[in-house]
Parts: C-alpha cells; structure tokens; sequence
C-alpha cells in the first residue's frame, strides 16, 4: 500500500509541475503588469525600472529558471496588488474554500447515496424513474446558469436570500447548492447502477431468501460492497468543487480560492496565480490520497494487495 501511494504522489507531484509551466507562461500572454499598475503617461523609464524591480526586465526562460528555483523553497514572490507574499495570499483563502467544498460534499452524500440506493431497490418503477428524472436534470443544467438564477428568483425577485458575503447561515444556500448540484446527479446515478449490480449478486439473493428485508441488505451489507466505484466518483467530484468554487466567487462574492485566482487573472499578479495554483494542485493530491486510503477502508483486498 505504501508503495502505490509513493508511486500515486510522485505522478501526481509530476503532474502538478507540468500544470505549473503551462501556467507560468500562459499567465504572461495576458500582458505587462506594468500597464495596469503605472499611470497612462507613464514614461518608457518608469516602465523599465517597474520591470527591473519585479523582475519582468529578464528573459523569459531565466524568469522560469528563477520561479521553479523558488518553487521548491515554496517562495512564490510578491504580490503585485496585495503587497505581501503570494504565498500568504492563496493559503489564507483556501480554507473557506476546502469548508464550501467539504460541506457540499458531506450533503451531496446524505442526498444522493439514499436517493441512488431507493432507486435501485425497486428497478424501472415510478420511484426510480422519478429520481432517474431528477439527476440527469441536476447533472445537466451549468453551474454558471443555475447561480445567476438562482440570485435572481431567491435574491432579487423574492429577497429571500443574501447575494453575496458569508455574514449569515443564509449566505450559505445559494453557494453550497451552487456546488453540490452537479455531483448529485452524477454520484445518484453511480449510487444507483453500483447497487443494481450488488443487490442482484448471489449472496444477496440468499440471504433475501433466508428472510432479511431489502432495506438492510441495501444499507448493512451490499452499500460497502458498492462503495468502491462511488468512492471513486465521489472523489472526483470533489476535486471538482474546488474548481466550482471559482464560478461560486465570481457569483456570490465567496471570500475563497477562486475569489484570489479571479482577483489575480483581472490583475495580472502572476505571483499569486502561480501560487493559487499550486495550493490548489497540492490540495488535490492530498484529496487524492485520501481516497486511496478509503479504497483500503473500504475493501480489505486492496489493502492486502
């Protein structure tokens, strides 16, 4: 086990490098730094002691040479617009972001695991084709689309909701629905296939014959049995609401990850995009690992193996 982890972190950290490349130099084709933050007259001198100060004045491979040679000292140099360490400006937001996506992710599973699981109880009937209905909807309809109406009938129509902030549990709503919408529907339709395979297995077939209720055998004993590919998924889509939280920052103003990244990109502070970046990546791997450990949890042949 220790060793396909080592193997899982090394690809992974071989991964993030690659990610960090594309970035460093797409980041620079959005343009100088110096025309957002000198005047408009501001003198080709000015222009070019800007650049020395921050280092833009060198060639574009020695610049590159010089961020991955302070990326392994996990220095990512200075921001731009926030005048303190890029560093500091994407830890600081992401933990509002990992408590969005870890409270998405824990009501995505106490909806979507019964719903999956009513469902494949009883195959082709209304209940399952009521709930069949409901998570392809969610699983269709675009993040982007679903906030803004969102603010625009609970919001401004109905003012039932705030549009933007964290002052109140009622600032919650609409971001965390906003992130978990996708991933109940997709892990309510993993839930439900994974369960049909189990429920329909041998031994489930004999202990229903010995007189054990659907109910508990669904539960106590073939849910475990199906956890692995909703695991899988359910990690995935984790990952995934780390990137839902850029679209939730942009709508609803939430003080996070996605809020720096945006913030960054609008003020061409490549320091910190580098760094949102790769705090981001980090926190991916480890949710990636986190997974492999749940696989061994829930299956002891892959711990054995």
């Amino acid at each position: 086990m220790l060793k396909f982890l080592s193997v899982r972190l090394t690809t992974s950290l071989v991964a993030l490098l690659g990610v960090m490349v594309i970035v460093f130099f797409l980041a620079r084709l959005t343009g100088s730094p110096a025309a957002l933050y000198l005047p408009v007259d501001a003198t080709d001198e000015m222009v070019e002691a800007f650049n020395r100060q921050n280092g833009f004045d060198q060639p574009l491979l020695v610049q590159f040479g010089n961020f991955v040679g302070d990326a392994l000292r996990f220095d990512f140099g200075q921001s731009l617009a926030q005048q303190r360490p890029a560093a500091v400006a994407a830890l600081s937001a992401m933990p509002q972001t990992v408590l969005l996506a870890f409270v998405a992710m824990s009501l995505t599973l106490l909806v979507a695991i019964p719903l999956g699981t009513f469902a494949a109880l009883k195959p082709n009937s209304p209940r399952d084709s009521a709930i069949t209905m409901f998570s392809l909807f969610t699983a269709s309809i675009p993040d982007f689309w679903f906030a803004l109406v969102c603010v625009l009938v609970f919001s401004v129509n109905l003012g039932l909701l705030p549009t933007s902030g964290q002052a109140s549990l009622l600032s919650w709503v609409l971001p965390v629905a906003t992130v978990m919408l996708h991933p109940v529907g997709v892990i309510t339709q993993v839930v439900r296939g994974a369960m049909l395979d189990t429920l329909n297995a041998g031994y489930v077939q004999n202990a229903r014959a010995r007189g054990y209720s659907w109910r508990r055998l669904a539960f106590r004993h073939a849910l475990r049995n199906a956890a692995l590919p909703i695991i899988t998924v359910a990690g995935d889509r984790a990952g995934g609401m780390v990137n839902g939280a850029v679209i939730v920052s942009a709508v609803f103003a939430w003080p996070g990850i996605g809020q720096v990244l945006v913030d960054a990109v609008y003020n061409r502070d490549f320091a910190v995009i580098q760094a949102g970046v790769f705090v981001v990546g980090i926190a991916i791997i480890l949710l990636n690992i986190l997974v492999d450990l749940i696989y061994a949890a829930a299956d002891p042949r892959i711990r054995i193996s």
